[in-house]
């Protein structure tokens, strides 16, 4: 049995409805981002248990079939830019196709629908959010970043940091107070 859940986008995340499971004695064979495989079905009684303490942790059981694609979706999107040091062998469309087994046109109608915005801008979104926090470690130069998010040079970083965000990555890196969202309030995801 699997379970969705909404705005688990971090692997503290992870570690959190680990704990949340083994408190309430629910058994599972895997947790990652957005998902939870459990090992054997469960009553409603022990779905309510686990609906409750999610919530407590500010995070949300998924139910609804397109409501769970639309979180693969924004999942797959965090992992690859966030938790992935593989290179994008295909565009995001065939990458997201291949992965959820979905028609891309259907996939993407239906997360512009529900979000506000299309998975291309949500995935921009998140690059750049991962380009702001690359430069606030200072430990990579603006050409490694480019070349770790899979740009094709960094001028195309840089055209693509300042339409998002105003100010070139220079102007970002200088700024005392420049900001980071968090993940799961990027591109105006609620949280």
């Amino acid at each position: 049995m699997k379970l969705y859940i909404k705005n688990m986008v971090t692997h503290r995340c992870i570690l959190v409805v680990r704990d949340a499971l083994e408190k309430l004695g629910i058994r599972y064979s895997e947790v990652n981002l957005g998902e939870v495989s459990l090992k054997e079905n469960i009553s409603d009684t022990q779905l309510n248990q686990i609906k409750s303490s999610l919530l407590s942790l500010d995070l949300e059981l998924l139910e609804d079939k397109k409501t769970i694609l639309v979180q693969q979706i924004k999942t797959l999107i965090i992992d690859l830019i966030y938790h992935s040091d593989e290179p994008l062998v295909k565009n995001l469309s065939v990458y997201l196709s291949l992965q959820l087994q979905y028609d891309y046109t259907y996939m993407s109608n239906l997360f512009s629908n529900q979000q506000g915005i299309t998975i291309e801008k949500y995935y921009i979104c998140h690059k750049i959010e991962r380009v702001k926090e690359l430069l606030l470690y200072n430990e990579l130069s603006l050409t490694d970043i480019a070349f770790n998010l899979h740009y094709s040079s960094v001028a195309h970083l840089s055209a693509q940091f300042k339409k998002v965000t105003g100010v070139t990555p220079t102007q970002f890196k200088q700024t005392s107070g420049n900001k980071r969202d968090l993940i799961e309030n990027v591109c105006g995801d609620p949280k």
